[in-house]
């Protein structure tokens, strides 16, 4: 054993577990690490390179995206179109809205429809090359047929995420705890 080693060795309290566990998840084999990674993976380089060229993030992207999809859109159906946290949204609202980008017009019982400005629809366009080109790297080895495929197991599986959100949260699929 080396110095180094001995070293390591003698600063952990005696109590601490120093070997693996007998019962491990294959980490090359579990799907959900190997999406969370992919993921994290397609955001980083999409956010660095939005960020370098445009001063913005993936999460504002996201949103110009999801209003370009759907003008006249809630803070709140963005929350739920992206799966994204309603202060991530509304922190990131603000900011497109103080840059111009974003309009929030008085709606009906209080909302907020939004709505892409000029310079957020240049925006938008601007951006989207960026996002399409995560899709390219990942895609690139793919036959259509296998992409269609992908895309279908990955729907598949949003909708059973979806499902396991509702039985541990206790509500069953009729909307009754």
């Amino acid at each position: 054993m080396s110095d180094t080693e001995q070293r390591a060795r003698a600063a952990v309290p005696p109590d601490a577990v120093t070997e693996p566990l007998p019962h491990l998840i294959d980490p090359d084999n579990f799907t959900p690490r190997l999406l969370a990674l992919l993921s994290n993976a397609l955001v980083w380089r999409e956010s660095h390179e939005l960020r370098r060229r445009f001063g913005f993030g993936t999460n504002d992207w996201r949103i110009i995206s999801a209003i370009a999809f759907r003008p006249g859109v809630s803070a709140t159906e963005v929350s739920e179109f992206l799966g994204l946290n309603k202060a991530v949204i509304s922190k990131a609202v603000t900011k497109l809205v103080d840059h111009k980008l974003v309009l929030l017009v008085d709606g009906p019982r209080g909302s907020r429809p939004m709505y892409l400005t000029r310079a957020g629809a240049e925006m938008h366009d601007a951006m989207m090359p960026i996002s399409m080109r995560g899709q390219e790297i990942i895609l690139a080895d793919l036959a259509p047929d296998d992409i269609e495929r992908l895309n279908t197991l990955l729907r598949r599986m949003l909708e059973k995420t979806r499902e396991l959100q509702i039985l541990e949260n206790g509500i069953h699929a009729d909307g009754t705890p």
